[in-house]
């Protein structure tokens, strides 16, 4: 916690002594969470009162917008307008074009100074970012192309973590007595209190501040008539201009177009797309090969911008509404077993226009061959576990805590040299201190072993470390589950007269569909392929063809389907090719 404050004082020189332990206090519960971004960085988060305060990145820390709400000066800030900030919490970096120049002038900052971004009329900052230029290279430029990377927006991942509150009001700062005479003017001409808050649905208003009904009519367009400087902003970018003004059009927010938008590919697909025969379909190849292509030109589904958040979320929610249902069928595999095609919504739907009705039976057959298949990425994690906890407190890290392989290593290291561990005599051997005794040795070794290689002392580690695995889909969220992930498990088995037969299994684990598998193994090796369930369970399948068939599955596997052949058991078994005579 002192080190903290230490980091937190160089990082941020504007906060007083006062303001420092008020804002990592001396009592107060203080958690550290591990996540991980979407680019796959770890991120140190640090939580006082439930709220995110401090983040970190590569050893640099970074407020939320939670402590700029409460020290709005901690950063030099600058302003955009309002329907900027749908843009900016999905993702965009700010633009020059969309930044506000204020009467006054932009604060003086240097490339890659650290920014607060507020929303024109309140000085409650709504995103953290990262100066790409110079303010006088800014003005040089125009006020054209990328002014700020953006790494964490209210209504972002990061935000959702804490209570979800909205950014209070703050008055702008009056720079001079022009400029708060003109300010009192206006409030007297308007003749009604300014909007002070957000409304409950943030997406929908995001009108805050000291803006009048006429001024946020005239921000939804980003076409300000009274501030010529401001109407100058906007126009140096007309394509932007074009897109803010086609959303404005429609009423409804863009998590709700994304929600409709994905209601029209369901049920478009299974009215058109999926067959009674297709069953059990995988939720991973519904999505993929099916509602994508139902997706209209121009247009493409990301679930993350919808309200569900998750595909699973969405198909609870139809399966609520007795439209489908959804079974695990392998551990952590999620696949459709029924459709009720006489469901109302279902009959109802109409084919909208530009999608042929009539071509969707062949499109459904040539959908397997047409779809590309994207192999899982699978990265082995750890989980801390009772009795590894003393070992991996003092980094803060508590039991459940999942961590990488190369954060164990860290984590290891720091401890080691944290605690003077490593041998005077030898830098290749570490000292067995208590902890590492408790943690690392077994019984019958703790009065005998009194030093450990490095590699020894890693291993010995990661072996009493609860085993996960994250498996990420193509389009889809991280999926974490217990234990490794089983093989792909490939054997031969004897059947009547001598015949022998190749048997496949664990397909799903790795988003393939054994029924799209088997049709494609017919057709190249020309022999009978059926699906049968796994002796001894009860819902998972396995692929059946006969013939030893080896050899083309591993070329399907390993070079159309690119998957890494550790992760594929039994290729050693495939016929020896004889010499021809």
């Amino acid at each position: 916690r002192r080190k903290l404050r230490t980091d937190v004082a160089v990082a941020f020189p504007n906060l007083s002594a006062e303001q420092l332990t008020e804002f990592i206090p001396n009592k107060d519960e203080l958690n550290v969470i591990k996540m991980y971004s979407h680019k796959g960085e770890a991120v140190t988060v640090y939580m006082n009162n439930r709220n995110p305060i401090l983040f970190e990145i590569e050893k640099a820390l970074y407020p939320t917008v939670y402590t700029l709400w409460v020290y709005p000066d901690l950063l030099p800030a600058f302003s955009t307008w309002p329907p900027v900030l749908q843009k900016l919490a999905g993702g965009a970096d700010l633009m020059l074009p969309g930044v506000v120049v204020p009467s006054s002038g932009f604060p003086q900052v240097e490339r890659g100074t650290l920014c607060a971004v507020t929303l024109l009329g309140n000085r409650a900052p709504v995103a953290v970012a990262v100066a790409t230029m110079s303010t006088a290279e800014m003005l040089a430029a125009g006020m054209k192309g990328k002014g700020f990377a953006v790494l964490h927006t209210y209504l972002d991942h990061l935000w959702e973590y804490g209570d979800k509150s909205y950014p209070p009001t703050l008055a702008p700062l009056v720079t001079n007595t022009a400029e708060k005479e003109s300010a009192e003017d206006e409030e007297e001409t308007e003749g009604k209190q300014a909007v002070i808050s957000f409304s409950t649905d943030p997406l929908q208003h995001v009108d805050i501040g000291d803006l009048s009904l006429k001024e946020r009519d005239a921000c939804a367009t980003v076409m300000g008539k009274e501030e010529l400087h401001e109407n100058r902003a906007a126009e140096a970018d007309e394509d932007a201009n074009t897109e803010v003004q086609q959303e404005a059009e429609d009423s409804r927010t863009p998590q709700e177009q994304m929600d409709a938008l994905f209601n029209q590919c369901f049920f478009h697909a299974l009215k058109c797309k999926v067959k009674k025969s297709d069953l059990p379909l995988l939720t991973s190849t519904f999505l993929r090969s099916h509602m994508f292509s139902c997706c209209p030109a121009g247009q493409q589904l990301d679930i993350k911008k919808s309200s569900y958040k998750k595909f699973s979320k969405f198909l609870q929610c139809m399966q609520q509404q007795k439209i489908l249902h959804v079974k695990e069928l392998s551990k952590g595999v999620e696949s459709i077993v029924e459709v009720d095609w006489k469901h109302p919504d279902i009959r109802a739907f109409a084919v909208p226009e530009g999608f042929s009705s009539a071509s969707a039976a062949q499109d459904s057959k040539n959908e397997d061959r047409g779809q590309v298949y994207h192999a899982p990425e699978i990265i082995p994690l750890y989980g801390v576990s009772a009795k590894m906890v003393p070992l991996f407190q003092e980094s803060g890290h508590r039991k459940g805590s999942i961590l990488s392989s190369s954060e164990v290593r860290n984590i290891i290291i720091s401890y080691v040299k944290t605690n003077e561990l490593v041998d005077e005599t030898n830098k290749n051997f570490v000292k067995v201190n208590a902890i590492l005794c408790d943690c690392l040795l077994d019984k019958s070794e703790q009065d005998e072993i009194s030093n450990l290689k490095w590699d020894d002392l890693l291993s010995r580690c990661l072996e009493r470390l609860q085993p996960l695995h994250q498996v990420t889909f193509f389009g889809q969220e991280p999926i974490v589950r217990k234990g490794n992930i089983e093989p792909i498990d490939i054997t031969i088995a004897q059947r009547s007269s001598n015949k022998k037969v190749t048997i496949i299994k664990n397909l799903e684990l790795y988003g393939l569909d054994p029924q799209c598998v088997a049709n494609i193994l017919q057709q190249k090796v020309q022999a009978s392929a059926t699906i049968t369930p796994v002796p001894g369970t009860k819902d998972r399948v396995q692929v059946q063809i006969q013939g030893n068939q080896i050899h083309h599955l591993a070329k399907m596997l390993l070079e159309e389907y690119q998957l890494p052949r550790k992760y594929i058991q039994g290729l050693e078994k495939a016929p020896k090719l004889g010499r021809k005579k």
